[in-house]
């Protein structure tokens, strides 16, 4: 999906200039390479997994929160401007938060400059009302999507297979959010053993950080990593980390112009013939203990897998041009 932080149009950075040349694939690429293994597989999902249109995807966020808080009472023009204060939050904020401590922070302070202070009972009002939303509402934003079959193919023959999977998705949702739209393409989201969500994330893409901490979190090198994604610049950033990539070709993004043919690519079911052509996984370790932790469990300070440069990359908020 494109990174909704971003404006249509916008100069893309994407992998860097300095990155290591790789050896053209001009043809789809559905064999690995014999005797190739990886130590966990990193999948994006919206337009990778799951095929909707962003715009659509917007459009129907906002009508049915609109319709929701007019329903409870709640003034939909602050909500929705305060809703739009925490994402931009999630897309530039110390490495010391989560994602959803940035989005909430930015929120309240975003209401309380609107509409006045927010007291505390009133927090907990706005704070149960967007879970209610995406207990009820955001799962039918995905009616009339139509599942790719490859998607679960191709992630049930890697879990068969032993391989660790994480859903490395835009982590600007709470997990019900994720799992919605993992039913919307009717994958398992039990053989993930990690999803990134705004609770587990310090960071978004394309910042580099976001690879950096599911690579700590998942204790494995980047060069034993394969990322899954559609999106040039939010997912091939991560050759810049020094992983593996696949592009998928079915929903492509490529906004910086990127040579695909140069990284592995294909169709999502050529993927899934590509996964079906790896060997079993030689370690499981990425899977144990708690994967789906924050990084800040780890390391509080949030600088422990810090590397220079990697939270550069301040994102802008695509949906301020929904209309």
């Amino acid at each position: 999906m494109r990174n909704p932080f971003e404006p249509a149009g916008a100069p893309q950075p994407g992998p860097a200039a300095s990155a290591p040349a790789r050896p053209a694939a001009a043809t789809a690429c559905t064999q690995a390479e014999p005797g190739r293994t990886y130590d966990a597989i990193f999948f994006d999902m919206d337009g990778t997994l799951v095929d909707l249109d962003p715009h659509t995807f917007l459009e129907r966020f906002y009508r049915l929160l609109d319709a929701r808080a007019r329903r409870a009472g709640i003034n939909a023009g602050v909500f929705t401007q305060a809703l739009d204060a925490g994402f931009m939050a999630m897309g530039d904020h110390p490495s010391t938060i989560t994602n959803a401590a940035a989005f909430w922070n930015a929120f309240f302070d975003a209401y309380a400059a609107i509409a006045g202070p927010v007291l505390l009972k009133d927090k907990r009002t706005l704070v149960d009302f967007l879970q209610g939303f995406y207990d009820e509402e955001f799962p039918t934003i995905g009616e009339g999507v139509v599942p790719n079959p490859a998607a679960q193919q191709a992630v049930a023959t890697l879990a068969a297979k032993g391989y660790p999977l994480y859903l490395t998705t835009m982590p600007l949702f709470p997990r019900e959010g994720v799992l919605a739209r993992l039913a919307w393409a009717h994958v398992d989201g039990s053989l993930f053993s990690r999803m990134t969500c705004y609770d587990n994330s310090t960071a978004v893409k394309p910042q580099l950080a976001y690879y950096y901490e599911n690579l700590a979190v998942a204790g494995a090198r980047p060069d034993r990593v394969l990322m899954v994604g559609n999106n040039t610049v939010d997912d091939l950033v991560c050759l810049d980390a020094g992983m593996d990539a696949y592009l998928v070709t079915d929903c492509l993004i490529n906004d910086n112009g990127f040579d695909v043919t140069t990284v592995k690519h294909g169709t999502l079911s050529q993927f899934a013939q590509f996964a079906q052509s790896l060997p079993a996984a030689a370690s499981r370790a990425a899977a144990e203990g708690r994967p789906n932790r924050s990084p800040l469990d780890d390391d509080p300070a949030g600088v422990r897998h810090a590397h220079p440069g990697d939270r550069s990359r301040k994102p802008q908020p695509q949906w301020e041009d929904r209309d």
